[in-house]
């Protein structure tokens, strides 16, 4: 656990499962997602500890879990090695503005280059400004000259 003035983090166990469900949940609403919603305590269970595909830290501030981020390795052929690429942020609306979520970005940070990771990278809604602001204001840079695709749902299973 790290500790940045009141807050620390930690990353979630397997007992965490409802408070991880929670903040997906209140990212959903907060989204306009919530009808795209569909993950349970099971599937989180099975996905994240079980099968160890995703890792989830939490912000904790005086106790209590104030925001968490979601994140995966993946890989970058042209730099050779694995990056970090954050699923989701999210800092709950009565904990915003204090720095929690700028913190755990650079937990982020701190942890892919103690991994030698090439990279943390994440996607951000186009209509997202005051996300956009906040990640330009780390120096993220859009990656606009990239598109986005996805196979999912029936699509998925009946590639042509």
């Amino acid at each position: 656990m790290n500790k940045n003035n009141n807050l620390e983090f930690r990353f979630a166990e397997e007992k965490d499962i409802s408070i991880i469900l929670h903040f997906i949940s209140a990212l959903a609403k907060y989204e306009n997602l919530e009808n795209e919603l569909v993950a349970t305590e099971k599937l989180l269970k099975h996905w994240i500890f079980e099968e160890k595909k995703a890792e989830v830290i939490f912000a904790v501030a005086d106790g209590k879990e104030v925001g968490f981020a979601l994140f995966f390795y993946n890989f970058s052929t042209f730099l050779g090695k694995a990056g970090i690429y954050l699923e989701d942020l999210f800092v709950s609306s009565e904990y915003r503005g204090r720095g929690y979520g700028k913190a755990l970005i650079r937990e982020l940070a701190r942890i892919a280059v103690e991994q030698g990771c090439g990279r943390l990278e994440w996607s951000c809604l186009d209509w997202n400004q005051p996300s956009i602001d906040f990640y330009e204001s780390l120096g993220a840079k859009a990656m606009a000259e990239w598109t986005g695709y996805r196979l999912a749902g029936e699509t998925l299973k009946n590639v042509k």
